[in-house]
């Protein structure tokens, strides 16, 4: 439960100290926009990183170098922990935007520094709401922003090893013509989720596959490329989680 206090206090800390940080940065942007983004990043980064440090997280990285340092791509993964995006945002090479469910606007501070890091809020409920949204991540990408989705459309509390992918979660890709990037994390969950709302330190894997580019795919792999992808990382998850 200590782990748990600390990682709190210290996100809270974060957020309370991080006011008048978002307010200089605003300033740097008005003359450098990138180099107030990159700054923004790197601090974001810092923190979960100090958060996964306090609640005992060991991390095991596979295939890394898979991850284009020179391109936007779109980020694809399973999900069953809110330590998914603070794992694998920590990782990121360059700017990456996360979708988050609408909800997530609602949180003081911390809605304003995911806007500030160009993440994006999805309404699955309203589907005219959630296609401005998917658009709005077209942008980014077309922009070089990288962005980061979870096809599942929310965290997987079930037995099954994932939620369908939806297959609306990849029309950044395909209307982009950017690379997908595979990510399998095996884990998550156990530092959480599984006995709430105690922390554990554990294990965690995270792999990235190899990157698909959907121009690359023929015509009826296209036409389901959710269920392709969601292959990918069903063989990667299956190879390193012994309890699979």
């Amino acid at each position: 439960m200590l782990r748990a206090i600390l990682a709190l206090l210290f996100a809270i800390l974060y957020l309370i100290i991080g006011i008048p940080v978002l307010f200089v940065e605003w300033i740097i942007g008005k003359f450098n926009r990138q180099a107030a983004d990159i700054s923004q990043l790197r601090m974001v980064q810092w923190a979960f990183r100090v958060i996964l440090f306090i609640c005992g997280t060991k991390l095991t990285i596979i295939g890394e170098e898979n991850v284009p340092k020179d391109q936007p791509v779109l980020y694809i993964g399973n999900h069953r922990s809110y330590f998914d995006i603070i794992i694998t945002y920590s990782r990121c090479p360059r700017l990456t935007g996360y979708v988050a469910k609408d909800s997530m606007k609602k949180v003081p501070l911390l809605s304003t520094w995911m806007t500030r890091l160009h993440c994006l809020f999805i309404n699955r409920s309203d589907v005219k709401e959630a296609l401005k949204t998917i658009l709005a991540g077209i942008d980014n990408i077309k922009n070089g922003i990288s962005m980061c989705i979870f096809p599942e459309g929310t965290r997987n509390k079930t037995d099954d090893l994932m939620l369908p992918f939806k297959e609306g979660s990849f029309k950044m890709a395909e209307k982009t013509g950017c690379l997908i990037v595979p990510m399998a994390i095996s884990g998550s969950a156990d530092i959480l989720e599984a006995h709430f709302p105690k922390v554990k330190p554990v294990h965690v894997i995270v792999e990235y596959g190899r990157p698909i580019d959907p121009k690359s795919l023929d015509k009826d792999t296209r036409k389901k490329i959710g269920a392709h992808c969601q292959g990918v990382i069903a063989g990667m998850l299956e190879k390193n989680d012994p309890q699979i």
